[in-house]
């Protein structure tokens, strides 16, 4: 496989997280009465579709396409999410403890892009930054959930 196709490969991946990300956290904004909830998690899903943007790009600048859609295993997660949320007396805090869950499951998918793959400097930043945005909405996520 030439490097261009790997790096695209494992950006094509992030793309898949993050449509699925967008997806999520516009459930979990449908799912939760409290607005300060809802419009952080309308923010989070705006978020990620500017990642996605952003991901679309640097595909393209290896020359491959950009994927299309979510992934199988993130509608079956969506749909656990959703009983989880409907069977828990607490349906906040359940929502909460999901995104939770999926925000580190993100941060680790970029760590490991980054450091199992060399890419080049602007492609790195824009892993970074997106990166660090993950991690910062994930503390947000944690201080929501622990003032609950």
């Amino acid at each position: 496989m030439k490097y261009s196709e790997e790096v695209a490969g494992r950006l094509n991946d992030l793309l898949e997280k993050n449509y699925d990300t967008e997806k999520a956290y516009k459930s979990a904004a449908e799912s939760v009465k409290d607005p300060q909830l809802k419009s952080f998690f309308n923010e989070r899903a705006q978020e990620r579709y500017d990642f996605g943007h952003e991901l679309k790009s640097e595909i393209r600048n290896f020359g491959v396409s950009p994927d299309k859609g979510s992934s199988f295993s993130a509608d079956v997660q969506r749909s656990w999410m959703n009983l989880k949320t409907n069977l828990s007396s607490d349906k906040e805090e359940a929502v909460l403890e999901e995104m939770v869950r999926g925000e580190k499951a993100a941060v680790k998918e970029y760590n490991e892009v980054m450091e199992a793959t060399e890419i080049p400097p602007s492609t790195k930043n824009v892993l970074m930054k997106q990166r660090n945005a993950i991690t910062a909405a994930l503390n947000q996520v944690k201080t929501m959930e622990q003032n609950r």
